[in-house]
């Protein structure tokens, strides 16, 4: 059976003033495929039914556009261009059997050398993984690539409490990496066993997992 190969359709895209970066796996499928559907964005995060977009939003007041134009992709440039923030996801390409999202049906991982474009940007300070160390997420394959190519780099934990916060020195610069919950519905059930979202909720019947993510995103954003 041949696999897919799911390709990361976009190189990173990190400003000269980025502090931050945003990391994450690999976009769906349709998006290397350039299927889109109607309220996709073509740029990173752009799926519909991702949330990181929707977070932003909320928490900087964009204003944004969730739909399929030059418009929606200029908007989010901007202001990751404006506050700082580049995006670089870990993973380059993948296989897999069954053409879907899910981080765990990746095969064959391909990983960015993500050291060597740390040194090329060398005022980032803080890796922000779009989800946390559990198989195939984006900090269990950061330490997958640490541990083959740079064992001497050893990530420290700082917090352990979530989001757990690690850092690391890369030649006398001290980064910080933070595993936020992950913007997508997949991860909700995560969210929905937390002690802290139970007691927001418990005070506010209205209260969501979109919510709790926006008030967790605030802090590190």
């Amino acid at each position: 059976m041949e696999l897919f190969h799911h390709k990361h359709p976009y190189a990173p895209f990190i400003p000269d003033t980025a502090t931050k970066l945003v990391v994450g796996t690999l976009p769906p499928p349709r998006f290397t495929k350039r299927e889109f559907k109607e309220d996709d964005v073509d740029f990173c995060y752009g799926s519909r039914d991702g949330q990181l977009w929707t977070i932003l939003d909320r928490i900087f007041d964009l204003n944004l556009k969730f739909e399929n134009t030059q418009e929606a992709i200029d908007q989010r440039k901007n202001f990751l261009r404006n506050r700082g923030i580049g995006i670089c996801d870990v993973v380059e390409s993948s296989r897999r059997e069954k053409i879907d999202a899910s981080d765990i049906g990746m095969q064959k991982v391909e990983l960015r050398d993500m050291i060597a474009i740390l040194r090329e940007n060398p005022k980032v300070e803080t890796l922000l993984f779009t989800g946390g160390n559990s198989k195939n997420g984006p900090e269990y394959f950061f330490r997958k690539y640490l541990k083959e190519n740079h064992p001497e780099i050893r990530m420290k934990v700082v917090s352990n409490e979530s989001p757990k916060i690690h850092q690391f020195v890369l030649d006398g610069r001290l980064i910080k990496t933070v595993s936020l919950i992950a913007p997508s519905g997949a991860a909700n059930i995560a969210v929905g066993s937390s002690q802290l979202y139970k007691d927001l909720k418990k005070k506010n019947p209205e209260f969501n997992t979109l919510d709790f993510r926006v008030l967790q995103y605030k802090e590190f954003f």
